[in-house]
């Protein structure tokens, strides 16, 4: 037998900062690689398999309790081969054990904990355990379930009996991910009720009184479903989707889940109401809520959704932006105790909102009256608090309008506020200003600097789309560095393969679906927002790769990680929306959109992925949502806005902002012949896909032709005329 390589701990040679945070452990942790699991074959001792992320709160309360204990080390160490594994860098890896943990416990989440047989394969899951038993809800203690284990794999009958539900567990994680077969036999997509069936289930599960969806605690943002229902609400005269969409969004802006100092929000929250978050905040959740704030604008006009976005946007560029380009991942849930919480001679503790909560005299001590009174009673900021310690999460629980001309106690005297709503908006916004540059002075929560392709393309979509919508320019310049960021340092182009992350110099970890989907999607939105072929090659690039990499034709379907990846017990694929969307479902929707541009046949790998999987997405269409709406554009058609221009003008560029068109692929292109033949020739193509063939502009003027399904309007040189005409024809 070689030597062990479990003799030391071996995270200090990682470039993932969650692993780097246990390479001090005295559990000797490895990386999930051939090194470590050829020693739990050759020892023939089971792996204990950890999985989570460096801004996870339990993570960090796990790591504390159990593997920072010598004792637990020592079991683990003995009679296990510990591994580590950073679920941002292995979604693949992740995505197999939470499938077996959801069908055996019923939930799932982080930290994973999974005990498997050398072979890889789970016989006891779990999250979190505590380091002694809690018997109120059956669960061990950590140290005695591993020493249980540990005392049942040396029993040959036991073993037995464990090797025996590891066959079975995996089985059926492997019928969970395998592709199932339509209802009735028949190979086609779902139809266009699937949209609509979607919708009703999501109405069906809202919160009417808290808003969002689900009754009870804790609530999660479900960016997807809002998107869902305002697009079902564009195309019915309904008004229930509608409300839907803005309770949620409503809800989700005006409580604790976003930061109401600072913009962003936090990954969700633990109560029914929005009041408390878990305070780590995730790169993808900064792009796809803000992208869902950014669609109820669009849909209803509300100035209110906009400033979200632009909020939550210039938190993700002062807080996650790497100096040349690309976005890091999350902030840390914690951070060290501010000094003037601390007792004299008090050391700091690093605490879950530390950097995110006030207290009453906290506010008093910057701000002057009425402000400071009028800032506690708008945000919820009161004696006791809604949070540990006596602190309060910010909540909006005072309309403004209540504010005005208030009685308010000051140095013992009843004075009245403003009787200006103006007024008292501009005094909170200076006290806002004001507290964010206190807290700014607080210790900082840490940060996560690793650059995932995929995360990345969430942020570059959502910023040209929301600099294209609001009329920023400076936003669809941060996509475009971030884009050229990404491409330079983990596209190989002469390969076509795309790497997953990026840290210090170093790159690695080959590409999931998602990163591939996740980015094309922001690159082809680059592309409609600044009508640049340069992104639009490039998503198509990323296009084929999916089609070619991940694509299985046998199955039917396209699979989280490529044919070339490594086998692990069961191929996983993500169907459902999760905490991001479906890579499944964005892949199909950028396949059909970038249809359009190819005389590959991308169109047919998606029609066929949702012809494969068209009983589960009926059979759960909201949770199915991203492939419910890739469904519904596949048989409905999108809507398709081919424009002729060297430029786009400012009015229509206003015009196009004005309309919620959810869907519309905008097909930007030279107004002349010969300056589309320069695109062609770079795009490798011999010629015009039908999209832009035979649509140059006319008399010398920007052109437009809208076009769905094969019916077109005349080429107009007025926006406004051509959209009138879908409305009236399509």
């Amino acid at each position: 037998m070689t030597e062990p390589v479990s003799g030391r701990n071996r995270l200090d040679e990682e470039a993932s900062p969650y692993l780097q945070q246990h390479a001090d452990n005295p559990v000797n942790w490895q990386p999930w690689d051939e090194s470590a699991l050829e020693e739990a074959r050759e020892r023939d001792v089971p792996i204990f398999l950890s999985v989570g992320y460096s801004a996870c709160h339990w993570c960090h309360v796990m790591a504390e309790e159990s593997f920072e204990d010598e004792q637990v080390a020592e079991v683990l160490n003995e009679e296990f081969v510990p591994i580590k594994v950073d679920r941002e860098e292995r979604p693949d890896l992740d995505r197999v054990y939470q499938t077996v943990c959801q069908l055996v416990t019923g939930g799932g989440g982080w930290p994973l904990s999974a005990f498997l047989t050398p072979e890889g394969k789970p016989f006891y899951v779990g999250t979190y355990f505590p380091p002694e038993p809690q018997p109120g809800r059956n669960v061990p203690g950590f140290e005695q379930l591993c020493r249980q284990i540990a005392d049942s794999w040396s029993d040959p009958e036991q073993r037995g009996e464990m090797e025996n539900r590891a066959e079975q567990w995996t089985s059926a994680a492997r019928d969970r991910m395998e592709p199932a077969e339509s209802p009735d036999g028949e190979s086609a997509p779902p139809s266009t009720d699937i949209l609509d069936d979607a919708a009703a289930a999501a109405i069906r599960g809202a919160d009417r009184q808290h808003g969002g969806f689900g009754q009870g605690g804790p609530k999660f943002p479900h960016p997807g479903r809002v998107e869902l229902l305002l697009r079902v609400a564009s195309l019915s005269d309904d008004p229930e989707p509608l409300t839907v969409a803005e309770n949620a969004l409503n809800a989700m802006g005006s409580g604790g889940l976003y930061d109401h100092l600072g913009g962003g929000f936090h990954r969700y929250c633990v109560d029914e109401d929005w009041t408390v978050p878990h305070f780590e905040k995730m790169a993808y959740d900064n792009a796809t809520i803000p992208a869902a704030f950014l669609a109820g604008y669009s849909a209803t006009g509300r100035e209110r959704y906009a400033d979200v976005v632009g909020e939550t946007l210039d938190f993700v560029e002062r807080e996650l932006s790497h100096p040349e380009g690309g976005f890091f991942s999350t902030l840390d849930a914690r951070s060290e105790t501010p000094e003037a919480r601390l007792d004299e001679g008090e050391d700091p503790d690093r605490e879950e909102g530390a950097f995110y909560v006030w207290t009453p005299a906290e506010v008093r001590d910057l701000l002057d009256e009425p402000a400071a009174t009028l800032f506690c009673r708008r945000y919820g900021v009161v004696a006791g608090g809604n949070f540990e310690g006596g602190t309060s999460v910010l909540n909006e629980t005072v309309p403004v309008a209540e504010l005005v001309g208030a009685e308010i106690e000051v140095a013992g005297e009843t004075v009245e506020a403003p009787d200006d709503a103006d007024e008292i908006h501009d005094l909170l916004a200076d006290a806002r200003e004001r507290l964010f540059a206190a807290r700014e002075e607080r210790p900082r929560p840490p940060r996560d600097e690793k650059v995932l392709a995929g995360w990345n393309g969430l942020l570059i979509e959502t910023f040209a789309r929301s600099g294209f919508v609001l009329d920023d320019d400076a936003r669809i310049e941060r996509a475009r560095s971030a884009l050229s960021f990404v491409r330079e340092q983990l596209w190989d182009a002469d390969e076509g393969h795309l790497s997953r992350r990026f840290k210090d110099g170093q790159v690695g970890i080959d590409g999931a679906l998602e990163d591939y989907a996740f980015l094309g999607r922001g690159a082809f939105e680059l592309y409609q927002a600044t009508g640049d072929v340069a992104p639009l090659a490039f998503a198509l690039d990323l296009a084929e790769a999916i089609s070619e990499s991940f694509y299985d034709p046998e199955d039917g379907t396209l699979y989280l990680a490529s044919s070339e990846s490594e086998e692990l017990v069961a191929r996983p694929q993500e169907l459902t929306d999760q905490s991001t969307p479906s890579s499944v479902g964005a892949a199909v929707s950028l396949l059909l959109d970038l249809d359009h541009f190819t005389d590959e046949d991308l169109g047919s790998v998606a029609r066929e992925t949702l012809a494969t999987h068209r009983g589960r997405i009926e059979a759960s269409p909201v949770e199915h949502g991203t492939l419910a709406m890739a469904a519904d554009t596949a048989e409905r058609g999108s809507l398709e806005l081919t424009v002729a221009a060297e430029e786009l003008p400012d009015e229509w560029r206003g015009t196009l902002a004005d309309h919620y068109l959810p869907g519309a692929v905008v097909a930007r292109r030279p107004p002349t012949e010969a300056g589309l033949q320069d695109w062609l020739d770079e795009l490798g193509l011999d010629e015009a896909p039908p999209i832009w063939a035979d649509r140059e502009a006319r008399d010398g003027e920007p052109t437009v032709y809208a076009c769905r399904s094969f019916t077109c309007s005349p080429p107009e040189t007025d926006l406004a005329t051509a959209l009138d005409w879908v409305e009236e024809n399509l």
